[in-house]
């Protein structure tokens, strides 16, 4: 997982890299460029090009600079893409991937466009909540997806990634600062790792609203699989769980729990130290994540019961 605290260097000049894509993909026709939403990690461009066959390519360029030691996110991506593509999971389909930054100024991958757009809390709260089922549904399916040892060195291990901020053995500047950093620290580091054993599980990792993608009232896609990876399926349901308790969505976060095990097959275990580390994201940025009236207050009750849980 990257370094909550890596700056963004210097976007380079995207209409260069569309040139080059659609020089090494064989599509003529005129286009325009326009940006898209993506996480501070890339930068993201649609290319919509014009002609007698219309078509739409997204170009996603990484960023260097929030990189961590060890894991490309362009080539997890990209093979995470391929994974899903073989699945029937909808995701954009991979067209190319540029290792070096040869053709896109920066390391990066290159997919069909997707149309569907986001559930945005807070005005779509409600929709949010309602759609729960079919959130968690999706879900399983991603969890059920097969992968082998040869997919490994492209995936993250998140049994170890979900809980980064415990790998230096020292607590981390941020969850010093934050009114529950020490205790979630201490749960986590203590009981990380010994949990009952499960089957480890392909895993989308940053699975929330923002990057699930809505056509009617169907999912189009899942996108922004950078932190694709392996293990504890309680990981997924934990960081996605977070979200609708933050949003005053309690019901809602039980009813994605109960839909998942239903279409998955299994009782999650260890959930509440899954949920304990979730928790340290927002504490690396309060400021970004607790925008709006009562959602810090809602966070402080998520780890309350989560901590009591995994103490009971």
């Amino acid at each position: 997982m990257e370094d909550p605290t890596a700056v963004n260097v210097e976007n380079p000049p995207p209409s260069q890299a569309a040139r080059a894509v659609m020089a090494a993909l064989g599509i003529a026709g005129d286009w325009r460029l326009s940006a898209l939403p993506g996480s501070y990690s890339n930068f993201t461009h649609l290319v919509e090009i014009s002609g007698e066959e219309p078509r739409k390519i997204v170009l996603r360029r990484y960023n260097p600079a929030n990189y961590e030691a060890g894991h490309s996110k362009h080539a997890c991506e990209y093979h995470a893409l391929s994974l899903l593509q073989k699945s029937g999971i909808p995701a954009p389909k991979p067209l190319l991937l540029d290792n070096t930054g040869e053709l896109l100024g920066l390391p990066g991958i290159v997919t069909e466009y997707v149309p569907g757009a986001q559930i945005e809390p807070p005005t779509q709260a409600p929709l949010w909540g309602k759609r729960a089922a079919s959130t968690a549904r999706m879900l399983a399916r991603i969890h059920q997806l097969p992968f082998t040892k040869a997919d490994k060195p492209y995936l993250m291990d998140d049994n170890i990634e979900v809980a980064w901020f415990i790998k230096s053995g020292e607590m981390p500047a941020y969850m010093r600062r934050d009114a529950d950093g020490e205790r979630v620290w201490r749960l986590v580091n203590a009981h990380w790792g010994r949990w009952q054993p499960v089957k480890s599980r392909f895993a989308h990792t940053d699975y929330w609203s923002g990057n699930i993608l809505w056509q009617s009232d169907s999912i189009s896609a899942v996108v922004d699989w950078e932190e694709a990876g392996y293990g504890h399926p309680a990981a997924d349901v934990a960081y996605c769980r977070m979200e609708y308790f933050l949003e005053g969505l309690p019901a809602a976060a039980d009813e994605f729990l109960r839909a998942y095990e239903q279409a998955a097959g299994w009782t999650l275990t260890d959930l509440p130290l899954f949920e304990l580390a979730a928790s340290a994201r927002p504490m690396t940025d309060p400021t970004g994540w607790f925008t709006r009236p009562r959602m810090e207050e809602r966070f402080r009750r998520f780890i309350a019961r989560a901590s009591e849980e995994l103490s009971s």
